[in-house]
Parts: structure tokens; C-alpha cells; sequence
């Protein structure tokens, strides 16, 4: 296992203030989405979106062929309408998160926003500018910032689980510094 949060003084995070542009994400921000198709299965307490969705959420970006949307309607506050409380977005398809200059891509992802997490499964890769890590299993703690990249997409791996062909090992380039003699 690899924590970029370890990582920050060997370049992938870069020293200053946009060090970690995930840590303190606002995850009670309004989440809006667009797609191709869109199926509210009310009774299920969940939405199927479909085709070139892309979901939006205080500057960052995940977009996806399919994502599956589950909430909870919230009572109304006595004068209005209640609203609906989304507690999980599970991605497929060619999946893609950006917030600024840091992108990460995977197979397929879950947001859980009450535990602000974004887990990437399968091919997984992490950039910020020139730097890079790949490997099977991306963890983002949007509370702190830091991302965790494991060689194997589910913890003990099996037939078919290493997510990047690499064995289950991680691997990264990182931009060293061009230093003044």
C-alpha cells in the first residue's frame, strides 16, 4: 500500500496551500448531474443515470457511462416540501474524478458522502500535473486529503482482481525537481 499523504514532500503533492485540492471537499454541497437517460426508481430510493453522465459537486467532477444514485427523502420542515438526502453514488464505465489539477480514473467508483470516501477499483490511476501512480485500488478521504493506492483492486486480490497488470504492485513517476548547483 502507497499513502500519498506520505508522499507530499516526494512531489506528487506539491508544498502550499493547494497541496491536497480534495481535502475538505464539501460533501453537503448541492450535487447536480447530467446524462443521457435518467430512471428514478422511487420505490428503491434510488435514480439509474445513464450516457455520458457527468455529476458535479463544489468544483470536483466525476464523470461516467452509468451511475446509480441512492437517497433518502428528508420530511418537510413544516411549511415546505421535504427534500431527498443523497447518501451514495456508485460509478461504472470509464470512470473519471477531477477537482483543479488532480484526476483520478478507475473501472468503477463508489462516493459514500456520509463517510467521505471515493473508492476506485480496477485500473486505477492517480495524476496531479507530470506526476502519476497506477495500480488496482484508489482510496480518497475527502476530509483529509489523502489517497491511499493499493496494487490489488479488492484487499486479498484473486483470479481476475489485479487491477493493473502489474502484479499487484503499484507503480508511479514523480517530476523531481531540477536542482541549482
Amino acid at each position: 500500500m502507497l499513502s500519498l499523504g506520505a508522499l507530499g514532500a516526494a512531489g506528487l503533492l506539491y508544498a502550499g496551500a493547494d497541496a491536497q485540492v480534495l481535502k475538505n471537499h464539501d460533501s453537503n454541497a448541492p450535487v447536480n448531474f447530467t446524462a443521457d437517460r435518467i430512471e428514478v426508481q422511487d420505490r428503491a430510493d434510488r435514480v439509474v443515470v445513464s450516457g455520458n453522465v457527468e455529476v458535479t459537486q463544489a468544483g470536483m467532477t466525476l464523470n461516467a457511462a452509468r451511475m446509480t444514485v441512492a437517497y433518502r427523502n428528508q420530511p418537510g420542515g413544516g411549511t415546505g416540501p421535504g427534500g431527498v438526502e443523497i447518501d451514495r453514488i456508485d460509478a461504472s464505465g470509464n470512470v473519471v474524478v477531477r477537482k483543479a489539477d488532480q484526476t483520478a480514473k478507475g473501472n468503477v467508483a463508489i462516493y459514500d458522502l456520509n463517510s467521505r470516501l471515493i473508492t476506485m477499483l480496477g485500473n486505477v490511476s492517480l495524476t496531479q500535473g507530470s506526476n502519476r501512480l497506477t495500480g488496482g485500488r484508489l482510496v480518497i478521504d475527502l476530509t483529509s486529503g489523502r489517497s491511499t493506492v493499493d496494487g490489488r483492486a479488492a484487499g486479498g486480490g484473486g483470479p481476475g482482481v489485479s487491477g493493473s497488470g502489474s502484479g499487484g504492485r503499484v507503480s508511479g513517476t514523480f517530476t523531481v525537481p531540477q536542482r541549482k548547483d
